[in-house]
């Protein structure tokens, strides 16, 4: 890498920039809450030079930007890269705003018997752990709103499943029968409750068939009012784990401290060891795939 990186993390309702030195020390990160949904149509250039124009001044800048900037919602559509992908593919897809300077990551879609799933930003961070942990294959999760699990062979991401577990959370949570009984808040995480939600979700074989105990613990006062949030979190959360079959031995999660600390609490009980990244997968993954590219 020869060309100092800003690196771009370009979400629905957040933005975060980062300026990363030729030996990839991170030198200075931004954040704003001008995510793509707040971006008026042709806004983008103007919206990227509030937040780090000062960097994009240097005469050998390279910009590489990743998440929902490239979707059709975006900046300008990147379309997806198909699996199996590695750092070379994605590279090759690159949408170039300016050439040579300004760049939208793709993302990458696969398929499962016949339907289609996607992810953009999430492959940025795979990307980062494998050159983090100086790893080739593993089964990493990215849990959020919509949890990814993401296999990855020989230095290329092979296949990967999306699991809608933090908005069912959300919905239950906001909008069913539930919502009447449990706390205004969540408050801080139960683990015993939280565990026995996990070890609930895997007796009951499906969300549908688990989702009413949480109302019923309560109703029969078996569930105190401070742990029916972290109570239902390990019913969802197990769901997904669940969902997945045989889980492997040891994955990697990547995420926020508070939702990587669930699911090492949830997949330990399972007996799956775990290792957690949290953003610096993001600014790794982007100056290994800059490192890839040649200079213009």
């Amino acid at each position: 890498m020869t060309r100092s990186l800003i690196a771009v993390d370009w979400g629905t309702s957040s933005l975060r920039a980062a300026r990363i030195a030729l030996d990839g020390r991170v030198l200075e990160e931004r954040s704003s809450q001008r995510g793509i949904l707040t971006v008026p149509p042709g806004g983008f250039p103007a919206v990227l030079d509030e937040t780090c124009g000062d960097w994009l001044g240097a005469p050998d800048a390279l910009c590489l930007v990743s998440g929902m900037a490239g979707s059709k919602q975006g900046w300008r559509e990147a379309p997806y890269c198909p699996c199996p992908a590695g750092f070379g593919e994605l590279g090759r897809a690159l949408a170039w705003i300016a050439p040579g300077r300004i760049a939208l990551v793709p993302g990458l879609r696969c398929e499962h018997e016949g339907v289609p799933d996607v992810m953009r930003g999430e492959e940025v961070q795979v990307f980062g752990a494998l050159s983090l942990l100086d790893l080739d294959d593993g089964v990493f999760v990215l849990p959020g709103t919509h949890s990814k699990w993401v296999e990855v062979r020989d230095g290329a991401v092979q296949s990967f499943r999306t699991c809608m577990t933090g908005e069912f959370y959300a919905l239950l949570r906001q909008h069913s029968i539930l919502a009447r009984t449990l706390p205004p808040e969540d408050g801080p995480l139960q683990e015993a409750e939280f565990l026995q939600g996990v070890r609930h979700a895997q007796a009951a074989g499906s969300l549908l068939a688990a989702a009413f105990s949480a109302r019923t613990l309560a109703l029969f006062d078996r569930l105190p009012p401070a742990a029916q949030a972290s109570y239902l979190s390990g019913l969802v959360i197990g769901e997904e784990l669940r969902a997945q079959g045989a889980l492997p031995p040891h994955v990697v999660l990547i995420g926020s401290d508070a939702l990587t600390r669930r699911y090492t609490l949830a997949l330990g009980e399972l007996g799956t060891g775990t290792r957690s990244l949290g953003s610096e997968a993001t600014w790794r993954g982007l100056r290994a795939l800059a490192s890839t590219l040649e200079s213009p």
